[in-house]
């Protein structure tokens, strides 16, 4: 390896218009840089170009946003992990009762009439039915999205963001049709 040490030597030919330019390199030897290594380093600190605060503020969320975030994710994170734990503690009960019967795969049997509505489901709920816990589970987990679209709704409503209400209200008919469009 070598080293450049900041020698410049001017050499003159025999043709007046050219100049050479010789360096002259020192040879390093092989140790040098981990004993560079082990010397203490100046920081370098490179200044950003300036940044409006304009340009900061529509850069970074506001705390609004960022809370609005946080609720949402949370209403996702718990109501799964809450409408799941209904649906576990459904079949396990179903299983303790029902467990050892056989199953009957002859004739197809469709949903009972009481597990096809939301207040037949409560009803099956509070009659003590197993089945009916589970069905109350898988309810909530379809829920959980709603009440996101419900909220994010109510949040644009009350920021005035009314591009986003009538995306969201798109969303909230579509949603609305497609779970009760069945009963009509």
């Amino acid at each position: 390896m070598y080293k450049f040490d900041g020698k410049f030597q001017s050499l003159s030919s025999t043709q007046p218009d050219t100049e050479v330019l010789a360096i002259a390199l020192q040879q390093k030897t092989l140790n040098s840089d981990i004993e560079e290594l082990q010397k203490p380093q100046a920081n370098i600190v490179l200044k950003l170009p300036h940044v409006s605060e304009e340009e900061k503020k529509n850069s970074t969320k506001t705390f609004g946003e960022r809370s609005l975030e946080t609720i949402l994710s949370n209403l996702l994170k718990y109501g799964v992990l809450f409408a799941s734990s209904v649906v576990l503690l459904g079949g396990i009960l179903y299983l303790i009762r029902h467990g050892s019967e056989p199953a009957n795969y002859k004739f197809f049997q469709g949903e009972p009439s009481e597990f096809r509505s939301p207040l037949g489901v409560i009803n099956a709920v509070l009659l003590g039915s197993r089945r009916g816990i589970i069905q109350l589970g898988l309810l909530l987990l379809i829920a959980i999205p709603v009440l996101r679209v419900v909220i994010s709704l109510l949040t644009f409503i009350w920021r005035r963001e009314f591009v986003y209400v009538i995306i969201t209200l798109i969303v909230l008919t579509s949603l609305t049709y497609s779970l009760v469009g069945a009963y009509y």
